[in-house]
């Protein structure tokens, strides 16, 4: 081989030359400082935020039931519709209650009467009862002034001779006598029984006390029956929308059959955070809120408040953790989430979406 295809070949690489030590060290240090910033900066911004994916949206689902029975005459409502406070959601056939409004009116108005003739009787007897009475003494003084006379005509027909006298003036002084004494006895009796004077007027009283109460019971009996009629209309208790209805027209209902819930249209989040999360969360800190359904969805809200107590303290039979062996658990808190800006009017978010809460803790 020429010396010309020897230096046409292919070149030796030229070999690298190791970094000097002084750059070997700079390159280390900063390497270094620059993971530690990023483990300080990775701490400081992790901290300062805090979010669960064990969160859900939740309102008030307010029950309604009927206050009465009866057959379904009319149903104004239909599945998932908004409804007002006040508006007459189910009627109820009513001819039974308007009856027996009808009856307990009538109870009313006759105890009013016999009320009326009760109070007359009373007022009369304050005058009466005393009058008669006053009316009996008067008989008795009379009474005892003719026995007085008959006795002393009477005597004076035995005393004086019989040559001056006749056997029939003697028999007419005997009989006006004993007719006097009968007349005394009857007098005498007749005070008697107007002597109770106070006791006849608390008769009459207690009668207008009875009246009274009766009364009371009627117009109780009225004021139910009045508020039957009313309850025949199902009314809606507040604003919200239609859900779960269970209820035909024809059906017949029973008292707390429940008909179907309304949603109200106000909604927060609650979200389970654990007890370790807890440490720096307050209420009124700013939280982020994405919801899983409407990706496009973001939500801004603050913490409302904090429950005072696990999930696990609620349940029907809570963990008795002085008995038996133990495990620690950590335990989810529920913290109340107050949406304050973000929803849609034209599409209200269902009760219990999943959504993820991001708490800023500082």
């Amino acid at each position: 081989m020429s010396n010309e295809e020897v230096q046409g070949g292919a070149q030796p690489l030229p070999s690298r030359q190791p970094w000097p030590r002084k750059t070997r060290v700079a390159v280390g240090i900063a390497a270094g400082a620059l993971l530690v910033t990023s483990s300080i900066a990775y701490a400081v911004v992790s901290g300062r935020s805090v979010s669960t994916d064990d969160a859900y949206t939740d309102g008030r689902a307010i029950v309604v039931a009927p206050h009465v029975a009866g057959y379904v005459s009319a149903l104004d409502v239909t599945d998932n519709q908004f409804v007002h406070q006040g508006q007459v959601l189910v009627r109820i056939q009513c001819m039974d209650y308007l009856a027996a409004r009808d009856h307990a009116q009538g109870e009313l108005d006759s105890t009013q009467g016999q009320l009326a003739a009760a109070q007359s009787n009373l007022a009369l007897a304050k005058i009466t009862y005393p009058a008669k009475y006053a009316a009996a003494q008067a008989t008795l003084a009379t009474e005892r002034a003719d026995l007085f006379k008959a006795q002393s005509e009477f005597l004076r027909q035995h005393d004086i001779p019989k040559e001056a006298t006749t056997s029939h003036d003697i028999d007419y002084a005997t009989a006006d006598r004993n007719a006097a004494k009968g007349d005394l006895a009857q007098a005498q009796a007749q005070a008697r029984i107007a002597e109770p004077i106070e006791l006849n007027i608390d008769q009459a009283k207690a009668n207008v006390e009875q009246l009274q109460g009766e009364l009371k019971l009627a117009q109780a009996d009225l004021d139910q029956a009045k508020l039957n009629v009313g309850w025949c209309d199902v009314t809606a208790p507040q604003d919200g929308w239609v859900t779960k209805r269970g209820v035909e027209k024809g059906d017949y209902l029973q008292v707390g059959q429940q008909l179907f819930s309304i949603v109200s249209p106000e909604v927060w989040v609650t979200a389970n955070f654990k007890e370790t999360e807890l440490t720096r969360m307050r209420a009124g800190q700013h939280v982020s809120i994405a919801v899983d359904a409407y990706p496009d969805l973001k939500l801004k809200g603050h913490v409302d408040s904090i429950q005072l107590g696990s999930g696990g303290k609620f349940t029907a039979f809570p963990a008795e953790n002085a008995t038996g062996n133990f495990v620690k658990i950590v335990q989810r808190v529920p913290v109340k989430i107050l949406i304050d800006s973000g929803l849609d009017p034209k599409r209200p978010l269902p009760l219990n979406l999943s959504v993820e809460p991001t708490v800023e803790l500082q």
